[in-house]
């Protein structure tokens, strides 16, 4: 789970807002004023996470508009001077309650920051005078920029993941200091991965509102990744936006994901009050109502060797192989390569048996009939006619103990 929140939550139409509408402070502090989460439940965040088969939650620490979430020395533009709330120490403490790890995201960028230099993005850029970068010290901000970064990862106990967001081509690893950032962040947590923003290889790569289809790659070696996607295109609340994914076709994507070796990083933008909007709840418990049920299909499984047929994916864990079928065919699919190698065969929704059977290059036993124009090797399963009431139906594939 991504969790996008902070004063343009209020403000409710994209997190980017304030660069949008070129927003001054003082028209932006009209959200600082009015801030008050009061239905901010790190708790219920961190069970919703934990009920929808979610296994570690990142939190915007800081985002671009440079207010935070914790309690900094460096500024006194966080939730902790307006509120008297450290909202990143409630929600480490609620996900590792529930079991989860622990992400947090920081933004590079400081709209705020009166060292940080206007550039292409910044909201004054059309209002700032020609000369305004001339009192701004990108060294000043750097050295702001890893003060928080310190404070995150000393204060708060041990953090799982650092996502930072993002290099472009007017500020990049020089602006952040990103070898000595990386070299500190690795000090102080020694077990955390980072992802690739900083403009220097990271730990994973981040593609973002893209869904690979391929295992990803560097200099030909298969890398972690991980996509991270809205439900509705907006990353912080967006009141008026109702774009929104349907939970099967996100259900599609984790598995997409998990066949070609990487993750889904599914963010919500929780309302102004700090709560979640009726239709992120409804997406999440639907997705949970799936892997209620399919979670052996997703978690600890990955790519497999083995090829899959049209309109389908192949997640693989152990001896299990996983066929996740996008479309529904009628009454059989054809299982290339599989003759021989597999032992028994279930829905696994329900746990109930689907026959199978396999072209050896003679005679096809099913009802003594011959399936024909499949090719020897081919493995075939007999399915209802009626499509299971889930949202993604999987076929669980036991393996026989010479299988890849």
């Amino acid at each position: 789970m991504f969790v996008h929140f902070g004063l343009y939550s209020l403000a409710a139409r994209h997190e980017w807002v304030r660069s949008r509408e070129t927003m001054p402070d003082e028209d932006y502090d009209r959200y600082l004023e009015q801030f008050d989460p009061d239905l901010f439940d790190a708790a219920e965040l961190a069970r919703t996470a934990r009920a929808a088969g979610m296994r570690y939650a990142v939190l915007t620490a800081k985002h671009h508009d440079g207010f935070c979430l914790f309690d900094s020395e460096l500024t006194d533009y966080t939730t902790a001077r307006a509120v008297g709330r450290d909202l990143v120490a409630e929600f480490a403490a609620a996900m590792r309650a529930e079991g989860l790890r622990v992400g947090l995201y920081y933004s590079l960028l400081d709209w705020r920051h009166p060292d940080f230099a206007i550039d292409q993005y910044h909201p004054l850029r059309d209002s700032a005078p020609p000369d305004a970068n001339a009192t701004r010290d990108m060294a000043r901000y750097r050295a702001y920029l890893h003060g928080q970064v310190r404070e995150l990862l000393t204060g708060y106990g041990p953090i799982d993941l650092l996502f930072f967001d993002f290099t472009y081509p007017a500020k990049g690893p020089a602006d952040w200091g990103s070898e000595e950032l990386t070299a500190m962040v690795r000090a102080l947590q020694p077990r955390i991965v980072v992802n690739d923003r900083l403009g220097i290889p990271g730990d994973y790569v981040t593609p973002e509102q893209y869904q690979p289809d391929r295992p990803l790659t560097r200099d030909g070696v298969e890398v972690m990744w991980e996509a991270c996607h809205t439900l509705n295109g907006s990353w912080g609340y967006d009141r008026d936006n109702h774009d929104y994914k349907d939970p099967a076709l996100l259900i599609r994507m984790l598995v997409q994901s998990v066949a070609c070796g990487g993750n889904l990083l599914l963010n919500v933008g929780p309302t102004g009050r700090g709560s979640l909007d009726p239709r992120a709840r409804h997406t999440l418990a639907a997705i949970g109502d799936w892997m209620s049920l399919h979670a052996r299909a997703v978690h600890g499984a990955g790519p497999s060797a083995f090829r899959p047929p049209p309109n389908a994916l192949y997640t693989q864990r152990g001896s299990r192989l996983y066929l996740h079928l996008l479309s529904w065919p009628l009454k059989h699919v054809h299982l290339p390569g599989l003759a021989g190698r597999v032992r028994y065969a279930q829905l696994l929704h329900d746990g109930s048996e689907v026959r199978l059977h396999q072209v050896d290059g003679g005679a096809h036993e099913h009802n003594n009939l011959a399936l024909p124009g499949q090719p020897p090797g081919t493995l075939t399963l007999d399915l209802p006619v009626a499509a299971p009431e889930v949202a993604l139906p999987v076929v669980e594939l036991m393996l026989r103990d010479d299988g890849p």
